[in-house]
């Protein structure tokens, strides 16, 4: 029986290696703030994108509003971040950093940069552009949520 299938040269196998490699030196490093790798896209992107609501976060990540409700309850016990009653008429949540929580993030910026430098300058500019705007392509019309990242 002729098989040309070959683990190592499949585009699942090599993404997700690479995935994995980044994933466990990410959390390696943010670990010792006590910190996952969801709530450093929490932080970031309350602190450093603006996006406030849990509904907001959960689509900025792109995993289910119950992963995020759940990220939020631990920071929230870490006080990391703060709820409170969304401006206007008060009837939503917004989320934002106690002084702890962007200390934290600007802590744990310092090792994502040293990763995604680390990886990115091992591929030409042009290169990895072409790189991301595929991934981008290849994502495209994918709605699953994710219950983890």
């Amino acid at each position: 029986m002729g098989c040309n299938y070959r683990l190592h040269g499949r585009l699942g196998y090599k993404v997700s290696r690479l995935a994995r490699l980044m994933e466990a030196r990410l959390e390696e490093k943010i670990s010792h703030y006590g910190v996952t790798r969801l709530m450093w896209c929490v932080l970031s992107g309350v602190g450093l994108e603006g996006v406030h609501t849990p509904s907001e976060l959960a689509s900025y990540v792109g995993v289910a509003r119950s992963a995020v409700s759940r990220a939020l309850r631990s920071m929230e016990k870490m006080e990391l971040i703060i709820r409170q009653p969304a401006s206007g008429d008060g009837r939503g949540i917004e989320i934002r950093l106690t002084d702890k929580g962007r200390d934290v993030m600007e802590q744990c910026r310092v090792h994502v940069e040293w990763l995604n430098d680390h990886f990115t300058s091992k591929i030409a500019d042009a290169d990895l552009n072409i790189l991301l705007r595929n991934i981008d392509v290849l994502s495209s019309g994918e709605t699953r949520e994710l219950e983890r990242l």
